[in-house]
């Protein structure tokens, strides 16, 4: 049972270096920027990662659920983010394109403008089957987030 635990714990670690690397790859090789909301969702992948490293060296089940709702989290940031994208529902305003300028005097439309996110929330830079890259971390992380439940399951037997 424990090799079986250890390979689930390896598979969502290893799902979740892959998450990570790929988006790397298409921060830095693609030349497409992060936005907030793609950093945040990248936080609980990291964390994933050291969980599983922590749940190879121990027993029970405390880990591989910890491992599951750090997947389940950058799921939910996931579907929020692509929620945003899609115009179901407004983002945080510091990243999207959101509210109005009518009224606003011209010291703080500037300063709106100066603090304002390199890339934004709500724009769909990349996207595979019509789907963007936060959908994808969605479904990915949803995947996850089953293999270490699977894990958890396998610690009690």
């Amino acid at each position: 049972m424990t090799s079986t635990r250890n390979l689930l714990i390896l598979l969502a670690a290893a799902g979740s270096v892959a998450v990570l690397l790929g988006a790397l790859g298409f921060q830095y090789l693609g030349d497409l920027p992060p936005c907030k909301l793609c950093i945040y969702q990248r936080w609980p992948h990291v964390a994933a990662v050291v969980i599983a490293l922590g749940a190879l060296g121990t027993r029970g089940p405390a880990l591989p659920v910890l491992g599951a709702l750090a997947a389940l989290s950058t799921a939910v940031i996931g579907a929020y983010h692509t929620g945003v994208e899609r115009g179901w529902w407004e983002g945080p305003t510091s990243c999207t394109a959101s509210g109005s300028v009518t009224g606003m005097s011209t010291d703080d439309l500037l300063n709106q403008i100066m603090n304002a996110e390199i890339q934004r929330c709500d724009d769909v830079l990349w996207d595979l089957f019509g789907l963007s890259m936060a959908s994808w971390n969605t479904i990915a992380s949803l995947v996850f987030m089953a293999l270490w439940l699977w894990a958890a399951l396998k610690s009690r037997a």
